[in-house]
């Protein structure tokens, strides 16, 4: 498989980062390192609106480090984008020319627009959402966009983030009351200069960036939430309010033994959670969504996908994504076990029972329920359910990704209840039933290919008193695949109340 890898630094008003992909094929990638290092640039700019040349020599040398790790890595590419602070500074451009005289990297100095652009494009690439509003809160600007059927329409950059405006607004991170209502008041003038952003209210707020991912680990912490991951978690409009009255009571002193909260942020936080709590109110917004993907994946995505950087189908884009970086398992076997369990589901018109969206989490379950055997074939189901979880499939919700993790490492009524104990809040009290019956599916669709060489042309499943029948044809001898059917058809009527009945052979030609 043809590999290329991809370095993106993003020069941000808080802090730089390098996230390091590597393209394998013609869609899949991964993430193969990340480093991150804290500027402040926006908290630093002179009097003169300049950046110094101290700032430019720290940001240089800061760059040399990022650059040696894409050499080590074997980078061929590496892209540097610049954001607020090199944009508004008053010599900025100099500024940008001076760092590639330092390092050798041609430095993009990204607009207002190109960066909501971005930011939009990596959120939309790794959330299913079709309509709402998302913010991206910088240390040195904020970007609002509204989108409509996964189209960008409306977007706007304002020149505040929460770098600048704990600078502006607060007294070393310490924000009175009077600061608080200066910093809302601010936001609330700029808010209004545009009108659209009143125009759909109820809608979605998705949030890019260090503050929402920061009060996600505080929400997530206060709730002991069981699953660790930030990209797709709601936060409900009572614990936004609630954020929003306590974490500005407390000294940046308090806020730094706050549960969740790093220490470089405990003096910035409370600009960017009001920042954040006044655009949610003045949009009207439903809830608040996290992404954990936006203008680095943005970049890395028109980037190596010139031609095709938007999914069409996140679910599935990701679930294949996952799939390539797993070559251990045979892709024609699995995507033989998906269709023949998405025939079973549709013979048995379970649409009605279950929804069409349950439908995608058994395929998604079927085209990935042997990776485990990547990390070892003996219990692989446990460490299929374990990268399942863990490997952020995108276009699921947290609930969506356990009960398809459960559901590709079934095997028994008893496994599936002991995994599924430590992530019951997540679910509800149908799915364990959900779990067994989809599991056991899978299954009979796994024993239907058991030698992994498609022998059956077609499949017709039907209930017939208390058995299901299921008529086939095959291009060979499906011997193996008959034993198998046999040997999981016990559990298969523990879940289903069914025994398994295939009906006479027929042999294609």
């Amino acid at each position: 498989m043809n590999s290329e890898r991809v370095g993106i630094i993003d020069i941000g008003s808080n802090s730089v980062r390098l996230v390091v992909y590597e393209r394998m094929g013609a869609k899949a990638y991964r993430v193969i390192d990340e480093s991150k290092e804290s500027a402040r640039l926006s908290a630093r700019i002179a009097p003169d609106g300049s950046i110094t040349q101290e700032d430019v020599g720290r940001l240089a040398r800061i760059l040399n480090d990022f650059l040696m790790l894409c050499r080590v890595h074997g980078a061929d590419t590496v892209r540097a984008v610049a954001t607020a602070a090199i944009r508004n500074a008053s010599n900025g451009r100099e500024v940008a020319q001076r760092l590639r005289q330092l390092t050798g990297v041609p430095i993009e100095i990204l607009s207002g627009d190109e960066e909501a652009r971005l930011g939009f494009l990596g959120m939309i690439n790794t959330l299913d959402i079709a309509d709402g509003f998302l913010i991206d809160i910088g240390g040195g600007s904020t970007e609002v966009s509204l989108f409509r059927n996964r189209v960008l329409l409306h977007s706007v950059s304002f020149p505040f983030g929460a770098v600048n405006t704990t600078k502006q607004y607060s007294d070393g991170g310490n924000v009175s009351k009077e600061d608080a209502r200066r910093i809302r008041d601010m936001i609330a003038a700029a808010a209004k200069s545009e009108p659209w952003l009143t125009l759909y209210p109820d809608l979605p707020l998705v949030g890019l960036g260090g503050t929402i991912r920061s009060l996600c680990k505080i929400d997530q912490k206060l709730n002991k939430y069981v699953l660790p991951q930030t990209h797709q978690y709601e936060i409900a409009k009572p614990a936004l309010d609630n954020l929003a009255e306590w974490l500005p009571a407390l000294t940046a002193k308090e806020r730094s033994k706050v549960d969740g909260l790093s220490d470089d942020r405990a003096d910035i936080i409370v600009p960017g959670l009001l920042i954040l709590h006044s655009f949610f109110g003045h949009i009207g917004a439903s809830r608040c969504i996290v992404s954990g993907a936006g203008l680095r994946d943005g970049v890395f995505y028109e980037t190596a996908f010139p031609d095709d950087s938007a999914r069409g189908d996140v679910l599935a884009d990701s679930a294949q994504n996952l799939l390539a970086l797993h070559p251990a398992v045979s892709r024609a076997h699995v995507e033989q076990v998906s269709r023949i369990a998405s025939r079973l589901f549709d013979d048995l018109a379970l649409t009605p029972v279950f929804g069409d969206r349950t439908r995608k989490l058994l395929q998604t379950a079927a085209l990935l329920y042997r990776i485990g055997v990547s990390v070892h074939y003996y219990n692989y189901y446990k460490h299929t359910f374990y990268l399942m979880l863990h490997s952020r499939i995108d276009g699921l919700t947290h609930r969506e990704s356990v009960l398809c993790a459960l559901i590709a490492s079934y095997k028994t009524k008893s496994r599936s209840r002991s995994m599924m104990a430590p992530y019951r809040e997540l679910l509800k009290e149908s799915d364990l039933d959900l779990v067994y019956r989809l599991g056991a599916l899978l299954q009979l669709a796994v024993a239907l290919d058991r030698s992994e060489t498609q022998p059956m042309d077609v499949i017709q499943a039907g209930i017939d008193k208390q058995s299901l029948t299921i008529g086939w044809t095959s291009k060979h001898d499906p011997a193996i695949e008959l034993r198998e059917v046999e040997r999981i058809s016990g559990e298969f009527k523990k879940c289903w109340g069914l025994r398994v009945k295939m009906s006479p052979a027929t042999f294609s030609k």
